[in-house]
């Protein structure tokens, strides 16, 4: 397992070791041992959620507040997706930077989101299965967000404004700049 810390402190792209033979492949999709030792984490994972979505279907940009922040492990089981981390740290070199990693289920590629991030991902095969641990709870009254096409932040999401699919809650999400972002 190779672990390659990106632009952004704290975020890391995690690449397993994949063994395939003549009945498929066998891959550690996570080492606590490992995991930690090279990233430093101070996180204790206690959650695991999965999504399914269609082409065009961007999650996001969200985040927990306060005590309810959440560090995430993120890949995608089946499919391709542009995955995006924002960083909230307002004390950080890279505060309003973000970083966007491919993950497929090709490239088993997986993305440490740290607490202190706003993340989202959006699909970019005709469909996509997402997995995903948390080392909080999540807690409905301590959600945010930030609008997906944020101009400050300049993300390039990959598809056209006319293939995106997105839920009308996240379509009311405030910038960047008007976030009730709330530190941990």
């Amino acid at each position: 397992m190779t672990l390659t810390e990106t632009k952004i402190e704290g975020c890391f792209i995690i690449e397993p070791k994949v063994i395939y033979d003549e009945r498929g492949y066998f891959f550690e999709s996570f080492n606590a041992k490992t995991f930690y030792k090279n990233t430093n984490a101070k996180v204790r994972f206690v959650q695991d959620n999965e999504s399914f979505s269609s082409k065009g279907v961007l999650r996001g940009l969200h985040y927990q507040n306060g005590s309810y922040a959440q560090a995430k492990l993120v890949r995608v089981i089946s499919g391709n997706v542009l995955d995006v981390a924002v960083d909230m740290r307002r004390n950080s070199p890279t505060y309003g930077h973000h970083v966007s990693v491919e993950l497929s289920c090709t490239n088993k590629k997986q993305l440490f989101v740290p607490r202190g991030f706003a993340h989202g991902f959006i699909v970019l095969s005709d469909m996509a299965i997402f997995s995903y641990k948390c080392d909080n709870y999540y807690n409905k009254a301590s959600e945010g967000g930030i609008i997906y096409n944020d101009k400050s932040l300049a993300i390039d999401w990959k598809l056209s404004e006319d293939q995106i699919l997105i839920s009308e809650k996240d379509l009311l999400l405030p910038s960047f700049e008007n976030s009730n972002y709330e530190p941990y």
